[in-house]
């Protein structure tokens, strides 16, 4: 199954990393605080949203870090993804 965003909302996946203490303790992703980068998957074709023309700078396979609480949480076919608007996403990562 394939997720289709609307107007400027952005399909995005968390990017789970583990992390080592300074003492050798690794940390589970469940143990850390709420990842804020993640991989876009989808992105919608923009348009006018609330009277205002969006024009959209994500694309798919863009790294973003995104506001903390923004967005909905979906699980499909047994994996979670994040439907934020634009706005929402703060920094395009880029290597």
């Amino acid at each position: 199954m394939k997720l289709r965003p609307l107007a400027d909302r952005v399909v995005i996946k968390n990017i789970e990393t583990e992390e080592v203490t300074k003492g050798g303790i690794i940390l589970p992703g469940s143990a850390k605080e709420k990842p804020q980068t993640a991989e876009v998957i989808a992105v919608g074709p923009g348009g006018v949203v609330e009277g205002k023309e969006v024009t959209m700078y994500i694309n798919p396979g863009d790294k973003v870090i995104y506001s903390k609480y923004a967005g909905n949480e979906v699980k499909l076919d047994g994996v979670e993804y994040i439907i934020v608007r634009q706005n929402d996403i703060l920094a395009v990562v880029e290597d």
